[in-house]
C-alpha cells in the first residue's frame, strides 16, 4: 500500500513538473512573442497617419484599384521622383531608372536579398539562388552561367521545346479549335470549347522545364490534362509566400507557422509535396546515372552531389524560373494579340516570309530572324512582365539619387510593371501594344536595361533570359500562324492573385480559331 501511494505520489509529482514545464514554456513563448512584436511595432511605425500608409494598412485601395500593382502604379506615376514609401512596414517602391541602376549595379553591395527575404521566402526557395548572397549565390550563378551559355544546351533546349510545342501544345490547341463559320446552333455548345489558356501554358512549361532541366517528363499536357498535385503545391506555396511579403504584421504569420495553424499549415503541406517530388527526381538521377545526361540536375550532380537539400532548393529555384514565367509571359503576350489583331496579321506574315515552305515548324535559326515576333514579345513584357516588382535589402542607410532617403534594413523595391506604363519613360503611347517602338530599319533593337528591368539588371541580370524569349518565340511562331485566340469577353481586364510572378485569378478563358 505504502509503495503505491509513493508512486502515486511520484506520478502526480512529474505530471506537475510537466504541467509546470508546459506552462512555463508556452508563457516564455508568449512574452518572447509579444516582445517582438512590440519591437516591430516600434520599427514600423503604424501610427503614420499619411495617406499612402492608411491605404495600406485598411485596404481602402481596393475600392478604386482591382490590383495591389495598379494601385502601387498610380502612386508612382504621380511621385514627382518615381519613388514612394509605404513608412509603416520601412517599403521603399521606385520606378527611377536612375535609382535602379544605383541598386542593381553601381551599388550592388548596399542592396542584398538580405536576412529578411530568406526569412519570407526560405521555406519555399531554401538556400536557391533568388534569395541567397555571398559565396552561395556566386557559386550557383557561376553553375548555371556555364551551363546555360553552351551552345550544346541551346540547342537541346530548343529541341526541347519544339518536341512539346509539336506533339502535345499543338493538339491541345487543336482539338478545342472552331470555324468562325458555325451555324447558331452549333454556338449554343460554344461553351465546351472554351480554353483556359493559362492553364495550358503552365502545363506546357512545367513540362519543357522539368525534361530541360531534371531530365524527367511530368506529361501534365496529355490530352486527358491529368492534375498535377505538384503544380497545384507550387501554386499554393507561391502564392502564401507573396502574402507573407505583402503583410502588415508580419509577426501574424509567424506565429501561425509556429503553430501550424490556417495558411501556414496549408503551406507546410504543400511543400512536404514539392519536397517529395524533389527528392524523388534526385534519386531517379543518381539511379540511372548523370554522366552522360544533358539536363541541368545531372550537371549540378557532378558538382554537389552529397547535398540533397541543396539540389532540391535548385530544383525549386529552375521551377520557379522555368515555369512561372514563361507561362506568365505567354498569357500576357496572347491576352495583348486577342486585342490586335493587326499586330496578329503581320506575325503571320513575318513567319511565311522567314521560314522555308518545306518546314513545318521553324528552325532555331529562322526563328532569329523573326524580329518582329522579337519586338511583339518584348512590348507584351513591357506591359505585362511575369514578375511585376523585385525587392532588396538596404545594408547599410543610404541616398537614391532622386534624393530619397533609405534606413539599413529598408525593404527596396523596383517595379517593371509600372515603368511600363510610364509616359516620361515609354512616350504618350505607353499604354500602347505596339512592337514597332523596338524596331529600327526592320530590326530589333534592345533598349536600356534599366529602363526596361523586366529581366533585372547589373550582376544580377537574368541568366535564363535567352532561353525564356527563345521558348516565347518559339511558341508564337508556331501558333500563331494556326490558330487565332480571342480572350473571352469584349472588355476584359486582368484581375492578378498574390504570387511570385503574374497569376491571373480566373485564369485565362479563351475561344480558339483556325486560320484558313
Amino acid at each position: 500500500m505504502l509503495s503505491s501511494i509513493m508512486n502515486f505520489e511520484g506520478s502526480g509529482s512529474l505530471q506537475s513538473m510537466a504541467t509546470s514545464t508546459s506552462f512555463l514554456f508556452f508563457s516564455l513563448t508568449f512574452l518572447f512573442s509579444l516582445f517582438s512584436f512590440l519591437v516591430f511595432i516600434s520599427r514600423m511605425k503604424p501610427w503614420c497617419n499619411c495617406p499612402t500608409c492608411r491605404s495600406f494598412l485598411t485596404k481602402s485601395w481596393t475600392n478604386r484599384f482591382n490590383n495591389f500593382c495598379d494601385w502601387l502604379t498610380h502612386l508612382l506615376i504621380n511621385s514627382p521622383t518615381g519613388t514612394i514609401h509605404i513608412h509603416c512596414v520601412g517599403y521603399i517602391i521606385t520606378s527611377n531608372p536612375d535609382n535602379i541602376e544605383y541598386i542593381l549595379k553601381t551599388h550592388f553591395d548596399k542592396y542584398t536579398k538580405g536576412k529578411p527575404l530568406s526569412i519570407i521566402l526560405g521555406d519555399f526557395l531554401g538556400r536557391g539562388i533568388f534569395i541567397v548572397d555571398g559565396d552561395s549565390w556566386k557559386f550557383q550563378r557561376k553553375m548555371a552561367s556555364l551551363e546555360l551559355g553552351s551552345v550544346a544546351i541551346r540547342s537541346y533546349a530548343f529541341e526541347t521545346i519544339m518536341d512539346e510545342i509539336k506533339t502535345r501544345l499543338i493538339p491541345v490547341i487543336a482539338s478545342k479549335a472552331r470555324d468562325k463559320t458555325k451555324s447558331l446552333a452549333e454556338a449554343e455548345t460554344e461553351g465546351k470549347y472554351i480554353l483556359d489558356l493559362q492553364d495550358i501554358l503552365r502545363r506546357f512549361s512545367f513540362d519543357v522545364t522539368c525534361k530541360f532541366s531534371f531530365g524527367t517528363d511530368p506529361a501534365c499536357l496529355l490530352p486527358s490534362l491529368p492534375s498535377s498535385h505538384f503544380a497545384e503545391a507550387f501554386d499554393m506555396v507561391s502564392n502564401i509566400s507573396a502574402m507573407r511579403g505583402l503583410a502588415a504584421l508580419p509577426m501574424i504569420w509567424k506565429i501561425k507557422r509556429f503553430f501550424k495553424i490556417g495558411s501556414e499549415k496549408k503551406m507546410s503541406e504543400a511543400i512536404n509535396v514539392m519536397n517529395n517530388l524533389a527528392y524523388d527526381i534526385i534519386k531517379q538521377r543518381r539511379e540511372i546515372g548523370f554522366s552522360s545526361k544533358k539536363d541541368l540536375l545531372s550537371r549540378f550532380l557532378s558538382s554537389v552531389n552529397e547535398d540533397d537539400k541543396f539540389l532540391r532548393d535548385i530544383i525549386i529555384s529552375f521551377l520557379l524560373a522555368g515555369r512561372d514565367t514563361v507561362s506568365a509571359g505567354l498569357v500576357a503576350f496572347f491576352t495583348l494579340l486577342s486585342k490586335n489583331p493587326k499586330v496578329e496579321q503581320l506575325i503571320r506574315e513575318e513567319v511565311n516570309r522567314v521560314m522555308n515552305p518545306i518546314h513545318e515548324f521553324p528552325t532555331f535559326n529562322e526563328i532569329r530572324q523573326m524580329h518582329y515576333i522579337n519586338a511583339a514579345v518584348h512590348e507584351s513584357l513591357r506591359i505585362f512582365p511575369p514578375v511585376q516588382t523585385n525587392s532588396k535589402f538596404a545594408e547599410e542607410d543610404d541616398v537614391l539619387p532622386d534624393g530619397t532617403v533609405v534606413k539599413k534594413g529598408n525593404r527596396v523595391s523596383y517595379h517593371p510593371y509600372a515603368m511600363g506604363r510610364m509616359e516620361k519613360l515609354w512616350g504618350p503611347d505607353c499604354l500602347e501594344f505596339k512592337p514597332e517602338r523596338w524596331l529600327k530599319d526592320g530590326k530589333f533593337v534592345q533598349e536600356d536595361t534599366f529602363k526596361y528591368p523586366v529581366f533585372h539588371g547589373g550582376l544580377r541580370i537574368c541568366l535564363g533570359k535567352d532561353l525564356a524569349l527563345m521558348n516565347m518565340r518559339s511558341v508564337v511562331a508556331a501558333i500563331v500562324p494556326r490558330f487565332q485566340i480571342r480572350v473571352v469577353g469584349p472588355n476584359y481586364e486582368p484581375h492578378f492573385v498574390p504570387g511570385l510572378t503574374a497569376s491571373l485569378k480566373d485564369g485565362l478563358p479563351v475561344k480558339v480559331y483556325e486560320t484558313k
